[in-house]
């Protein structure tokens, strides 16, 4: 029995040294070696039938989204010189913004918003400070970086769009260096498919093509008078009657009208089932969206904004004022996915729907990874809503389409799509020389020495 122990002991000692430990440590991430901000010279609006890229109203001006032949109510409705058309008062004049972000592996992400050569100054000039020489998986600190930076003339607007659309080329980024697709980062799938309903001038066609519902616009603004508040009325009517009583049926206001007139036409329109009134009010209406929300209580017609609201401060405004039942963040607009997946967090303890304002892939995989996101828009933008086409028409390659009242995703990593350079160019261009002394004093930035309380 002594002689077993000692030999177990020996062969305990040899096998300890043996042993080796094995230390392991993550893979060295490539740093972001450049930023480039472009335009789309492929304009629609030369009326040559060309891709109005991310500006979905730089169409021809014969488009059903130019209020062509149907009106279509806006802020600018009021006035019978800017009235008839929605480019007459310049909604298209800056175009499409394109970011590209480049890894020092050369590995690239693409992010889009609107913003065109202004747009492009800030990317270039102010915020690719903050982006180039980082890791790419900081997004939060080149995040808050940004949003900070641009408070003194920002907030809102073109600032944010331009934050977004950088925010959005990193989270394409880190993606493809993982080879992973975006709501994988964001943390998997919530469910199995996402269904989709069409923004037409043509909800029966849009009921034909398997869309789950469809949202037509307003054609009338309260400065149309009683004549124009009947036609409004009847035209949501008639529209019913073609696609039946089953069939969800919305209506977009554009910041359109005002607090009575809102609560009087969702009242008028809850008897033909309006199943939700959309941005009735200015956005930053708040009190506004809250006595309407209180006047339609009781009413199975719920009430949606958030299109042209920026950042979680805005949407906490709305959030907690009970504004509404559903908001619809522009994915390209507000602040791209950082402050995108926020928006989603903040309304889920209240059960508030998030249901993106198109943005195509950049809400697709938001909503894929998000449980309160439980449908997605797609805009028909042919002229006459007839046929299926790309929103970013010309800047992507394979951009994914409904199909049969669904969206389905490419297994591919990043946001899955091939940007088309054809129509690029970049305005502000910098040297390489410049992008890589703003990415070495983010590299050699000192490290702190000594721990302080922060607060």
């Amino acid at each position: 029995m002594f002689f077993i122990i000692i030999l177990i002991y020996q062969v305990f000692k040899l096998g300890c040294k043996m042993t080796t430990i094995i230390k392991t440590t993550c893979r060295k991430f490539p740093r972001i070696k450049a930023v480039r901000a472009y335009i789309s010279d492929n304009n629609a609006s030369d009326d040559k039938g060309k891709d109005q890229g991310a500006d979905c109203y730089d169409v021809d001006d014969k488009h059903w989204i130019n209020g062509y032949p149907t009106p279509i109510a806006n802020p600018m409705s009021g006035y019978d010189q800017y009235a008839a058309t929605w480019k007459s008062w310049g909604i298209n004049a800056l175009g499409s913004l394109v970011v590209e972000v480049e890894a020092t592996d050369g590995t690239t992400g693409v992010g889009i918003s609107i913003g065109g050569e202004p747009g492009c100054y800030i990317v270039e000039h102010h915020l690719s400070r903050f982006i180039e020489g980082q890791d790419p998986r900081d997004v939060e600190l080149m995040w808050d970086q940004m949003f900070r930076a641009t408070w003194n003339y920002g907030r809102k607007g073109l600032s944010v769009q331009a934050i977004s659309a950088v925010d959005l080329a990193l989270w394409d980024l880190i993606g493809k260096i993982r080879q992973e697709p975006v709501y994988a980062l964001l943390g998997g799938k919530t469910k199995q498919r996402l269904p989709v309903y069409c923004t037409t001038t043509r909800p029966d066609i849009a009921k034909e093509l398997g869309f789950v519902g469809a949202k037509v616009s307003c054609p009338y603004g309260p400065s149309a008078g009683d004549e124009g508040f009947r036609k409004n009325v009847e035209f949501f009517k008639n529209w019913r009657e073609k696609v039946g009583p089953d069939f969800p049926l919305m209506l977009d206001c554009y910041m359109a009208l005002t607090v009575p007139y809102s609560i009087k036409l969702a009242k008028a329109l809850e008897t033909y089932g309006l199943k939700w009134i959309e941005e009735f009010l200015p956005p930053d209406n708040y009190t506004g969206y809250s006595d309407v929300r209180d006047s339609m209580r009781g009413s199975t017609v719920l009430l949606t904004t958030g299109e042209h609201e920026y950042s979680r401060y805005g949407f906490e405004q709305l959030i907690s004022r009970g504004c509404v039942d559903i908001l619809q963040p522009d994915i390209t607009w507000l602040g791209g996915i950082t402050e995108a997946r926020r928006i989603c967090a903040m309304a889920s303890p209240y059960d508030i729907m998030v249901i993106p304002h198109i943005s195509s892939v950049y809400s697709y995989h938001l909503q894929y990874a998000f449980q309160n996101c439980p449908i997605a828009e797609f805009i028909n933008l042919s002229p006459k809503a007839d046929t299926i086409s790309p929103f970013f028409s010309g800047l992507f390659l394979d951009e994914p389409l409904p199909a049969n009242g669904f969206i389905d995703l490419p297994d591919r990593p990043g946001f899955g799509v091939t940007l088309c350079r054809d129509t690029l160019r970049r305005p502000y261009q910098r040297t390489e020389e410049q992008s890589q002394e703003q990415a070495d004093r983010n590299i050699k930035k000192a490290v702190v020495e000594k721990a302080h309380m922060p607060f």
